[in-house]
Order: structure tokens, then sequence, then C-alpha cells
């Protein structure tokens, strides 16, 4: 577990397909009155310019403004009609580029996480088999965060409250490496119909939390 985080020169000196990848064994955080959650980042997805699976290919709009925003900014936006999924923007401000966080490995806040998962099923916005969510069994536990919206829900993140917040200086931020020792499989992306043959998509090699090999 680490206590720093991320400077704005990190999200400012390295360009979106190399920050995705750097981004990788970094430990995602989100502190709340409810209590700390964090987990490791083991996969990530990249959206640049002129990339047609990209959010801001066209233009700017309300629900995609916050990813013309400056390097460090958390995007959060909504998909399905119920899950959630949060990019970190890169780039200059006015550009539109970020990384999408995939999955994660759980580090702190195991039960508050499940418990958030648990109420998010029962208000119909999550599909578990078994109906629930357990952060003590193996299964359980490797399926806490091991998808994008899995994890938004697990670590409490919202549109409304953290769409436009700062990496930096706001509630859910992001630290220096806490794991530097993994291979890096790097693939094409998931859930996409548009540039789907672009090599885009990150994860540590043989870690169960990926969503998807």
């Amino acid at each position: 577990m680490s206590l720093t985080k991320l400077s704005l020169s990190f999200y400012q000196d390295h360009d979106t397909l190399t920050l995705a990848q750097r981004l990788l064994g970094c430990e995602l955080v989100h502190t709340t009155p409810e209590g700390r959650t964090a987990g490791i980042i083991v996969e990530t997805e990249g959206y640049i310019t002129g990339d047609p699976a990209c959010h801001a290919y066209r233009r700017e709009t309300k629900r995609n403004a916050a990813m013309f925003g400056p390097a460090g900014t958390l995007y959060v936006y909504q998909i399905y009609n119920h899950y959630h999924c949060i990019n970190v923007v890169t780039g200059p401000a006015g550009v539109g580029e970020a990384v999408l966080i995939r999955a994660l490995e759980p580090t702190d806040g195991i039960d508050l996480m499940a418990y958030r998962r648990n109420e998010a099923f029962k208000t119909g916005f999550a599909r578990y088999r078994n109906n629930t969510i357990d952060g003590t069994t193996p299964e359980g536990f490797r399926n806490l965060c091991n998808g994008p919206g899995k994890l938004v829900i697990a670590l409490g993140i919202s549109r409304p409250e953290h769409n436009f917040s700062s990496l930096v200086t706001g509630p859910v931020s992001i630290t220096p490496p806490v794991l530097d020792t993994f291979d890096m499989v790097t693939t094409t992306r998931i859930g996409i119909t548009h540039g789907a043959d672009l090599p885009y998509r990150y994860y540590i090699k043989g870690n169960r939390f990926v969503s998807k090999k």
C-alpha cells in the first residue's frame, strides 16, 4: 500500500498509449467516510485521436466533456444504462484522449467492496451468479474488480461526484507502482465494434484478476 499520489507531471509527460502501459502495477485508491478501498491496476485500454472507438472521435459533447480536460482528470461515463466506467484523461486540454481502467487486483477494503457490490445487485445495477458477491472466497475475491463496471461499484465511484475530478487533488487517486516486476500482454480491446483490431489493450500476464485473457 502506497500513500503517495502520482504527480501531475506523470500524466502530462507520457502519451496515451505509454500511460496505459505505465499505469499497470499502480494502485487506484478511493477514500470515503465508509473507508478506504484500493486495487492494483492490472488491465487498461488506450483511446486516442483518430481512433473510431474513442468517445472523442467525432466532437466534444456534454457526455464526453471531461475527456477534453487536462491530463490527470477523471472521466466517468455510463454504459448499458446502469454501469459506469472510469478513464484517466491524457494529453493536453482540448485533445480528447484517455485510458480506460479495465480491472483491479483488490488490495484494501475488501469487505466494503463486497458490500457495495451486493447493494448494487439488490437495486438491479449488477448481475452476479448466485446473487451474492463474496470477498472471502477465492472466486468471489477474483470477481470483485475484474471488469470496468465492477471496479467502479466496488470503489464507490460515481459520475455525479467524480466526473471531471482531478486524480492529483481529488478524492480518487493513483499511486506510483506497487507492483513493478511483471510481463505485459499487448492485445486488442474488448466490447467494441469500431477499431477492434487496434492493439491498445494491456494487461499483466498471468494475473488472475484480468477481465479476459
